[in-house]
């Protein structure tokens, strides 16, 4: 056994004694998640690393996050829940747990601390905006558009209401099929505040307001469901802009070479992480903590930016991200000049009503 494998077991046997499991732990995994650059880049950060130390593991990928909250209700009124760690973003996980669908943890008892010593309740700080939510990334949903479909005498698009500029930026936009981010950047382009957009969104009339903007565009847009729609719509020039997430167009950019650009202007920070379902069988639960264990320590959230523009939500893991990455991030001070910061607890409690309103819109 070389030197890295010694170092390996000797980090599993301490994740294994700090999490307190039991021997009998089960040896398959179903893990949902995105689908895509974001989930290969967890494959390639710890899900490869723990399965190579652990070889009796087989692990299950299902890319069904998404529609998280949906399955995870209709799998709980079934009492058949056939998922053991779900990637979420914190607004679902906040939803999830006030539903009881996910398991409330210790952090102290569940989680590493940082390498430099920090209780991982610290270092992992306001992230943690749940019982129940394990903060992995940051991230922002922001836009990528095609520099070769920019109309010539004119300057690329560089601020979130030249989305609904048709006139000077003419083409098919790509917008996520759900209200979220949509209904603030319509707001905010129809001449809210920034500081007022979810007071304008809580109210009958405020909906019907970002819907109205939404209309000027409605004609000219791709809807999409999976963060890799939009990367290929660009990549196939389907398109001229839309959104997605960050490190998805860092994909498209960096490592296919498109002719994409990246628009930060509004970017909605966000943070994507693990729930447990509540109700694991012993042996299952006794899994997911020891990998859970592994995956979120210091090293592994630093390494997963090796593969993807996400900013780790450990503060101990920052220094080790790739000098080459950073100018990547949505945290870099170039990038986030105009940020838009999004409100879990907004969505938590108002996402049900105001996705029946947007998916009745789209069906007009």
């Amino acid at each position: 056994m070389n030197l890295m494998k010694t170092l390996l077991a000797s980090s599993a046997l301490t994740a294994a004694a700090s999490v307190g499991v039991a021997q009998d732990m089960s040896n398959e995994m179903t893990i949902v998640s995105w689908g895509g650059a974001y989930q290969n880049s967890q494959l390639k950060a710890y899900v490869e690393p723990y399965v190579e130390m652990h070889p009796e593991v087989t692990v299950v990928w299902d890319e069904s996050s998404n529609e998280a909250v949906a399955k995870l209700r209709a799998m709980n009124e079934a009492d058949n829940v056939t998922w053991d760690l779900v990637d979420v973003v914190a607004a679902d996980a906040i939803r999830l747990c006030d539903e009881g669908l996910a398991m409330e943890y210790d952090p102290e008892e569940l989680l590493a601390a940082g390498d430099d010593g920090t209780a991982a309740e610290d270092d992992f700080g306001d992230l943690i905006v749940s019982d129940c939510f394990i903060p992995q990334i940051v991230y922002s949903t922001t836009f990528g558009y095609r520099t070769d479909m920019v109309p010539e005498g004119v300057d690329a698009p560089d601020e979130i209401c030249d989305v609904f500029d048709l006139e000077t930026y003419p083409g098919k936009r790509s917008l996520e099929k759900r209200p979220i981010n949509n209904m603030e950047w319509a707001l905010l382009c129809d001449g809210v505040a920034k500081d007022e957009v979810y007071d304008v969104l809580a109210t009958a009339e405020g909906q019907e307001q970002a819907l109205a903007k939404l209309d000027t565009i409605k004609d000219s847009v791709v809807w999409w469901s999976a963060g890799a729609d939009t990367p290929q719509l660009l990549a196939d020039g389907e398109i001229f802009m839309g959104s997605t997430y960050n490190g998805r167009l860092y994909s498209v950019i960096e490592e296919q070479d498109q002719p994409v650009g990246m628009m930060w202007d509004a970017q909605v920070f966000d943070l994507d992480g693990w729930i447990i379902p509540a109700g694991l069988e012993d042996a299952d639960l006794a899994r997911v903590k020891h990998f859970l264990n592994f995956a979120t320590d210091t090293k592994r959230l630093a390494d997963q930016a090796n593969y993807i523009a996400y900013g780790p939500a450990r503060q101990s893991s920052a220094p080790l991200v790739p000098e080459n990455m950073k100018q990547h991030m949505p945290t870099d001070p170039e990038n986030s000049k105009n940020t838009f910061v999004y409100n879990y607890m907004f969505w938590a409690d108002y996402r049900d009503d105001i996705d029946a309103r947007f998916q009745s819109w789209l069906a007009q």
